[in-house]
């Protein structure tokens, strides 16, 4: 009697590696912006996925999630020092990438899991990364709120949809 052992199935999607590819933070009012700030700064966040084809005829690419966080000074806006916001406390900037195959995805679908789905296994590590740099710089850690990157994906869709029809 011969056994047959079943073969592994192949993963559509594979993790290969995932790294800080960039990482900065810079306290530009260092060290009076310690003393001089009365409340928790206002930080605005941009955030942006992108992607990209390591080798050409290969379905190897690099994900990467670009993360910049601002603060400014609220207190400074609220007694009319400035008009617009106010000094700038700090700013922290972060590439976390990812190195993924793809395997016998329909086109159809690589667009989505190369801007969706690797992004969601990217971003609790990105968010983490963000949090302890904000915290061991001396402020409050920044705790990003979870990303629709579905959304963010359809939304990229559109504008890049209505730039073709402009063009």
């Amino acid at each position: 009697m011969s056994e047959t052992i079943p073969q592994p199935a192949v993963q559509p999607l594979v993790v290969n590696i995932q790294y800080v590819k960039d990482l900065s933070f810079e306290v530009p009012g260092a060290p009076q912006i310690f003393s001089q700030l009365k409340s928790q700064p206002q930080v605005s966040i941009n955030l942006d996925v992108q992607a990209r084809r390591i080798q050409e005829g290969q379905s190897v690419f690099e994900v990467a999630i670009v993360i910049r966080a601002e603060a400014h000074d609220s207190a400074a806006q609220a007694n009319g020092q400035a008009a617009g916001p106010g000094p700038t406390v700090f700013v922290a900037e972060l590439t976390y990438a990812g190195v993924f195959t793809l395997n016998g995805l329909p086109d159809n679908a690589i667009e989505p899991v190369l801007l969706v789905e690797c992004p969601r296994i990217l971003f609790p590590f990105a968010r983490n990364i963000l949090s302890d740099v904000t915290r061991d710089g001396g402020f409050p850690p920044v705790l990003l709120q979870p990303i629709d990157f579905v959304a963010l994906w359809q939304s990229r869709r559109a504008q890049a949809d209505a730039t073709s029809v402009i063009a």
